[in-house]
């Protein structure tokens, strides 16, 4: 059993929920019987606001329907949000879209969890990104400082799930065992977990939304460096794709990033083919 907390949620598609059930939030706590709350009910203990934002992801001035994701997080674990610093924090979508943050930067003033657009009249969002996704049932947003900095601030649409637990728990096949911890292989792993896990999985953990990186073959493998490096950085330059660029990341962070997938390709578990070498975690 995990030593972790979680919320999960279970929701049908937006055209779907008038005929269907409401959906819910079941927040799980180790050892603890699961709190499950409605939408009605946190829409009775959390104020509904509107909120103005500069939405990075529509690349537009949008308005939504939300609620302070501080008062979500504390009816959820039952404590203030501010007692989840210290902790890491798993962001989970309907996709497989897998997002690591902190708790104390979910905690800071300007989080909130949107359920409607507020200029629709028939409630729901509008389609999101090239795929035109519909972004329900909830979608962090953030005012201030998370407007303009998507990598520290997470903005996660389809919410599914909200879990406070270590990556490494949650996903040893990931951690490059055998790693030093002041190792570019460590480090790299550090890389992966704040900028590509979301979407990327490594020996199947992490995300589902982009390929993974290392079974059946490593992308070291079979992609050179140099492309790597360039493609890491700006994807778009190769072909169109949900892939952000990554102007952030340093040529030491690439370096580390690169020395992790190397790493890994000498550990590698299948889980198509669970037949994992004597090396393999």
């Amino acid at each position: 059993m995990r030593t972790a907390f979680a919320l999960v949620l279970a929701a049908l598609p937006l055209g779907a929920r008038a005929a269907g059930p409401e959906p819910t939030l079941r927040f799980l706590r180790a050892g603890a019987p699961a709190r499950v709350l409605t939408s009605e009910a946190l829409a009775s203990a959390c104020p509904e606001q509107v909120v103005a934002v500069a939405d990075p992801y529509y690349e537009r001035a949008k308005r939504f329907r939300a609620w302070a994701l501080a008062c979500v997080l504390e009816q959820g674990f039952g404590a203030p949000a501010a007692s989840l610093a210290g902790e890491e924090v798993l962001l989970e979508a309907l996709d497989g879209y897998t997002r690591a943050t902190e708790g104390s930067v979910l905690a800071e003033p300007g989080g909130f969890l949107a359920f409607a657009d507020a200029d629709r009249k028939d409630g729901g969002f509008d389609p999101i990104d090239y795929r035109q996704a519909d972004p329900a049932p909830f979608y962090v947003v953030w005012q201030g400082a998370g407007e303009k900095d998507v990598v520290r601030y997470p903005w996660p649409y389809q919410l599914a799930e909200i879990e406070v637990v270590r990556v490494e728990d949650r996903f040893p096949r990931a951690v490059p065992r055998g790693a030093a911890p002041d190792s570019p292989a460590r480090r790299g792993f550090d890389v992966f977990r704040r900028s590509c896990l979301q979407c990327h999985a490594i020996n199947g953990e992490g995300g589902r939304v982009g390929p993974e990186l290392n079974v059946p073959r490593s992308i070291v493998e079979y992609r050179a460096e140099a492309q790597l490096r360039a493609f890491i950085r700006d994807p778009q330059q190769f072909r169109y794709t949900q892939m952000p660029a990554n102007p952030h990341l340093s040529d030491v962070d690439l370096d580390a990033l690169l020395a992790y997938f190397r790493h890994m390709s000498q550990h590698r578990f299948d889980p198509l083919h669970p037949n994992p070498s004597p090396e393999a975690p």
